[in-house]
Parts: C-alpha cells; sequence; structure tokens
C-alpha cells in the first residue's frame, strides 16, 4: 500500500495535525517525524542526521505493505530550531529534543519513538511500525 504522506511547518501544523488525527483509525501505523527544513543554498536538509535517517524511513515504510500515514513535520531553519522556546521542543505532547525524531502516533499520544541517533537504523524503524 502506499504511504500517505502529509507535509506541515510551524505555520500549518496544527490543521494538518488534525487532519493527521482525524484519518488516524483508518491506518496500521500513523507516524509523525520531525525534521529540518530544506536549507536553499544547498538544496539539502541543514539536519546531516536527517539527510542520512530520511531515505532509510522511506525505504522501509514504502516497502510495508500496512496502510501507513506520515506526517512530515518540518521544524525550521536552523535558527529557530535551535531556540530553546521552539514550540515543539516545549510542547508536552511531543517535547522534542533533536531531529530528525520519528513517533508512532496512537490513540491521541505518542507509542514510541525513534531520537536523532537511532532514526536510521532500520530494525528500530520495523519495530516501530508494527508496535501493537
Amino acid at each position: 500500500m502506499p504511504i500517505k504522506v502529509l507535509d506541515a511547518t510551524l505555520s500549518t501544523f496544527d490543521g494538518v495535525f488534525e487532519k493527521f488525527k482525524a484519518e488516524a483509525p483508518n491506518n496500521k501505523a500513523n507516524l509523525i517525524l520531525f525534521l529540518a527544513d530544506i536549507d536553499p543554498a544547498t538544496s539539502l536538509s541543514w539536519c546531516p542526521d536527517c539527510v542520512r535517517a530520511e531515505p532509510v524511513i522511506y525505504k522501509k515504510l514504502e516497502a510495508s505493505s500496512d496502510d501507513i500515514a506520515l506526517l512530515r513535520a518540518y521544524v525550521g531553519d536552523r535558527p529557530t530550531w535551535r531556540n530553546p522556546h521552539h514550540p515543539w521542543r516545549v510542547a508536552s505532547k511531543f517535547k522534542l529534543k533533536g531531529v530528525p525524531t520519528l513517533i508512532r502516533w496512537e490513540n491521541d499520544a505518542i507509542k514510541g519513538r525513534l531520537e536523532d541517533h537511532e532514526a536510521h537504523i532500520e530494525c528500530k524503524i520495523d519495530a516501530l511500525v508494527a508496535a501493537t
């Protein structure tokens, strides 16, 4: 089955997140990937861990036969993300510490997460997607 991908930024997140949550019961897995914005000067993410993890995450999700929703939430440029008061750092429902962070969202709560240092590890991605 194809992955259903939704993209959000800080300014569009609330509306996109509501749509994501409304469609969640239709999917086997609902994942949120918090990642760095693309640097316009290089056309690459400013975050080396995101550059490493993204292709692995997409490969694993595309190989799944299950219906999976993926909300890609872009945290902003480096200065925006580095602000200790970044909304997703202080939000009680996310408490982000680094990017990329891959979260399994289930029953309106975090069911599991992979932080920046482990978000590229294939067996951990598989376990997160398969969690029941």
